[in-house]
């Protein structure tokens, strides 16, 4: 059997806000996440990250188990509130510390770091000053970019900038579901978004300018990906077409009438892509979203498409569609009883190669998926032992679509699992668990799951052990 080629990178995921805990300590200053929490029925549990996994003191037992995985690389996010606690201007030489403990840590251990500048955790004193709707924030963001290289670049070659605008700006400033939980329409929700492509672009000019050493850098999307429901050439095209359509209103969407769900103008690729890889927004969203669209120059473009080296794509779930000569591609009905994570997403392991292979097509740029696992029902047995085999086979299942893409040689880099340990889940609280290993909140004691065992063996055979 093919295995994943000797330079691709095996590696797990986190966030700052969702493991680090130590929110008030050493100088750092609350994000919006830390606001939000405390809003009456924001969190499923009515819970908060204040304490998560504790990572800020248990750092170092946690690259040891990195170790014991055998991971190859980490990608973390950095808490912007404890690097600068008012977002800009001063540097709190305490979180500067923290970080380059972790960094040696993991250099000393070989496991490469993978820093996402933002990952959600916005300073609440940038919010209180209009946030991701105040056209300073590119300029401020840049500024937070250029300290991280500054600090952390003689030892870090990979960065990520922005981890999910369609999130951060979608869900937490759109839909209000996430901090900062506003509901704007969906002008103003398009302006935030352009703010925060400026940002992208400012922060990427900041940390190459600032950097000690050659590094590479990129942006993280997601969203819903369309593969063909058979394979050949009309459906395919069909589902190139529908991953990348941008939303207008419910009328102008096809098949998503049928799972009647409300359309969500910003949950989409193109909008957030195109701009930095082709330097402009795509015709097809100018069309459906008319006078809603943001009004932007040429100036501010050449900034968003500042260059990057790759893309990096978060991948939990997609849906299947057939060509339809009327509209051009029809979102296909999932079967009853398809199968579903805890979290109520459906199984769709096709993704991992039609998403790489499409925006390879269209971006030309090498790929890395910076997330992808499941939410389960876990639970420690009698023998403190979690049995997790729904997970195995997900892992298995994508990976095996994943290695497709690898055996046709698409340029793919990395796969980073989300997630390394269970944490606090945004708004769901505690009562999702994403990682392979299991946290007990209250006690702090993690332990392999048996998905794991299953991945230290992936990554010690390259993939081999999916067969």
């Amino acid at each position: 059997m093919s295995r994943f080629k000797d330079d691709f990178i095996w590696g797990a995921a986190t966030s700052a806000y969702q493991i680090e805990g130590a929110t008030n300590v050493d100088g750092r200053t609350d994000s919006i996440w830390d606001t939000f929490c405390r809003g009456k029925g924001n969190i499923r549990d009515y819970s908060s990250g204040e304490v998560a996994c504790n990572h800020y003191e248990n750092w170092q037992h946690d690259i040891g188990l990195m170790e014991q995985l055998g991971l190859q690389a980490y990608r973390f996010s950095i808490s912007w509130s404890r690097i600068m606690p008012n977002g800009c201007g001063e540097v709190n030489q305490a979180g500067i510390d923290f970080y380059d403990r972790l960094i040696d840590g993991l250099l000393e251990k070989k496991i490469k770091p993978y820093i996402t500048l933002f990952h959600w955790d916005l300073p609440q004193s940038l919010e209180d000053r209009g946030g991701w709707q105040n056209a300073d924030i590119a300029r401020w963001f840049g500024e937070y970019a250029g300290v991280l290289s500054e600090r952390f670049s003689d030892r870090v070659e990979n960065w990520f900038t922005l981890n999910e605008p369609q999130c951060f700006i979608g869900l937490g400033y759109h839909v209000g579901s996430k901090a900062p939980g506003l509901q704007l329409d969906v002008k103003e929700s398009l302006q935030a978004l352009h703010h925060s492509l400026l940002a992208h672009g400012h922060s990427v000019r900041a940390l190459r300018s600032n950097a000690k050493n050659p590094i590479k850098v990129g942006p993280v999307q997601t969203g819903t990906v369309a593969y063909p429901f058979e394979n050949n050439p009309a459906y395919k095209e069909a589902a190139y077409r529908a991953t990348f359509n941008v939303h207008g209103s419910n009328e102008d969407n096809h098949g998503y009438y049928q799972w009647k769900v409300p359309v969500n103008p910003l949950w989409n690729f193109a909008w957030y892509a195109d701009p930095i890889f082709l330097g402009h927004y795509p015709e097809q969203g100018l069309e459906v979203l008319g006078n809603k669209a943001p009004k932007f120059t040429d100036q501010e473009m050449e900034i968003i498409s500042e260059p990057v080296d790759y893309c990096g794509l978060n991948l939990y779930s997609g849906f299947p569609v057939v060509a339809d000569a009327e509209c051009g591609w029809y979102a296909k009905e999932r079967p009853l009883g398809n199968p579903l994570t805890a979290f109520k997403w459906s199984m769709t392991p096709e993704i991992m190669y039609w998403a790489p292979k499409f925006f390879y097509e269209r971006y030309k740029k090498p790929i890395y998926i910076t997330e992808n696992g499941m939410s389960a029902h876990d639970w420690l047995s009698d023998s403190d032992k979690v049995s997790d085999p729904q997970r195995i086979e997900f892992l298995k299942s994508y990976l095996k679509y994943y290695r497709r893409a690898s055996d046709e040689n698409l340029p793919i880099k990395g796969y980073f699992l989300w997630s390394l340990m269970d944490n606090f889940e945004w708004e769901q609280g505690y009562e999702e668990r994403f990682g392979i290993i299991y946290v007990d909140f209250e006690s702090q004691k993690r332990c392999f799951k048996d998905s794991a065992y299953w991945y230290q063996s992936c990554i010690k055979t390259k993939g081999k052990n999916l067969f």
